[in-house]
């Protein structure tokens, strides 16, 4: 009857949010909202920017602190949608709005989680609940923005559509910006140093390359050429230079300073890596918190995408309710009975490894 409870609430919950637009950097509106509702249900909490965090009621810093985490910020809707996206309408056990499955199900089910823990005085383990922005960008006003006003963690659950089955592993994410130079010339004589044709060789190592190490939950680490460009603009001028981006997909075989550091050793151009924040992560199988799913039927598996998970510095797990393949679709929904499951399932979970 209390998870009967709580499903009511998580719902009237994920209701308002999708009425209230939370587009990633314009979050205000949800994150007051779930202030607001922790407000109404006598929980201190804080904020920073557009992220909160709670503790439950008997917060011991001597015991273990367990993070349930996920986000409230939204793509924007998509341009083939036929319904009001900010809408929520329910539908053959379907609520329907921007956000509901990605990641909305989510994040009021870990609330409803964290309220069915919240006065528990018999925990060996603290619970921590962040629910965060920005992470549909990436955006450093997020989860990242927040880590060091949190104690250490040491596991999380980061809540994204899983259909509550275990991410144990998670590819990292790293954009590389290289240029190969040559030397500008006119394109009827024998002159110059085409950089196009300097990258050539570069081009075809990224293609070609393989990483010895493949990881059992991820595979191989995936190199793609998305974007070239040079800098000229006439037909009959060499190009001096020709700049090019590349998608890493790494895996938890490799840090990213590995990554780097074998791919500059084989290419002539020059690597500069946007960023090494998006780092991959895996859980051990023998995980309590793994162990326990799997004992009731949870399935594991390898996800391609990145979250949160990959700025989270503690051992972490995906699982949510909700199913990827809906995440910023037009239309988007999430069946009611999912979140009734990711309610029981983390609740579960939780307490099998009290």
């Amino acid at each position: 009857m209390w998870n009967e409870k709580l499903y009511d609430v998580a719902v009237a919950l994920l209701k308002q949010m999708i009425a209230t637009p939370s587009l990633s950097r314009e979050e205000d509106g949800t994150a007051q909202l779930i202030s607001d509702f922790l407000t109404a249900m006598d929980i201190p909490h804080e904020r920073h920017l557009n992220n909160i965090w709670a503790f439950n009621k008997h917060y011991d810093p001597a015991k273990r602190n367990i993070l349930l985490n996920s986000h409230h910020d939204t793509v924007k809707p998509n341009p083939q949608y036929t319904r009001d996206p900010f809408s929520p309408d329910v539908e053959d056990g379907k609520l329907y709005g921007l956000g509901s499955n990605d990641a909305g199900g989510c994040v009021v089910s870990l609330v409803a989680t964290f309220l069915h823990f919240y006065h528990r005085s018999d925990l060996s383990y603290n619970i921590i609940l962040t629910t965060t922005a920005e992470e549909e960008i990436s955006g450093p006003n997020g989860i990242e923005s927040i880590l060091s006003r949190l104690p250490a963690i040491d596991f999380a659950i980061v809540g994204e559509p899983t259909q509550t089955q275990l991410a144990v592993a998670e590819k990292g994410l790293m954009v590389l910006d290289c240029t190969s130079t040559g030397k500008a010339g006119h394109a009827a004589r024998e002159e110059g140093e085409n950089a196009l044709y300097k990258a050539l060789p570069d081009l075809n190592w990224f293609k070609d390359y393989r990483f010895p190490k493949v990881s059992d939950a991820l595979g191989p680490v995936k190199m793609s050429v998305t974007v070239i460009n040079t800098s000229n603009k006439a037909h009959n001028v060499v190009p001096a230079d020709c700049s090019f981006v590349v998608d890493v997909r790494a895996t938890d075989q490799y840090t990213l300073e590995e990554l780097l550091d074998i791919i500059r050793a084989n290419v002539s151009c020059e690597v500069k890596p946007r960023s090494t924040r998006m780092r991959p992560s895996f859980i051990p199988m023998d995980h309590p918190f793994v162990q326990a799913g799997i004992s009731i039927g949870k399935t594991c598996y390898g996800s391609p995408t990145t979250s949160d998970q990959a700025l989270i510095p503690a051992t972490s797990v995906k699982m949510g309710p909700g199913d990827s393949a809906r995440s910023h679709t037009a239309d988007e929904y999430i069946h009611l009975q999912e979140i009734k499951d990711g309610i029981d399932s983390y609740i579960r979970l939780l307490e099998m490894i009290q």
